[in-house]
């Protein structure tokens, strides 16, 4: 599952695909940089790169050569954490969208809008209905984001612990 759609920035073509275990370790390397080498962080990678590895997730990158620009993670099942315990977020017939990243330099150029559009169409191939997404009530910018994707359907708002903080994240559905 990969698909070639033109140059990104450097005039180099810009892949979207399934991630490779290298671009997995690649992209949690650099989340751990960006959060001072947090262990969460680090615990995050490995419990990624397992689910990734066992078909428990999936991650799909945008990538020019090694560089990975983009990337979202598609939850296929409720043993990951993101989702342990929320069958409403995922089940049988749901998936949830989750882990969206996207280097600065490269955002608003529809990278995100490509992935997640692959991470669709590859629930819907394993005959998954319908597909989650939860966003921070304190970011607007990305509620739109995902309501411009069709995830338009509330499900709840929950006080969630991540890395030690306390967000309110609202959580949306939509049909596939």
């Amino acid at each position: 599952m990969t698909q070639n759609w033109g140059e990104g920035n450097k005039g180099k073509i810009m892949e979207y695909r399934m991630a490779t275990c290298d671009d997995l370790v690649s992209v949690w390397d650099k989340d751990i940089a960006k959060n001072n080498g947090s262990e969460c962080w680090k615990k995050w990678k490995e419990d990624y790169l397992r689910y990734n590895e066992n078909g428990d997730a999936k991650t799909f990158v945008a990538a020019q050569g090694d560089n990975v620009v983009a990337q979202i993670t598609v939850v296929l099942k409720d043993n990951v954490g993101a989702v342990k315990g929320k069958p409403y977020l995922c089940n049988s017939e749901t998936i949830n969208m989750n882990a969206f990243r996207c280097d600065k330099e490269y955002e608003g150029q529809g990278h995100i809008s490509k992935l997640v559009k692959m991470g669709e169409d590859y629930a819907r191939s394993l005959g998954k209905k319908y597909a989650t997404i939860g966003a921070e009530a304190t970011i607007p910018r990305n509620m739109s984001i995902y309501f411009h994707f069709g995830y338009t359907e509330f499900l709840k708002a929950v006080e969630e612990v991540d890395d030690g903080n306390t967000e309110l994240v609202l959580y949306y559905r939509k049909k596939l």
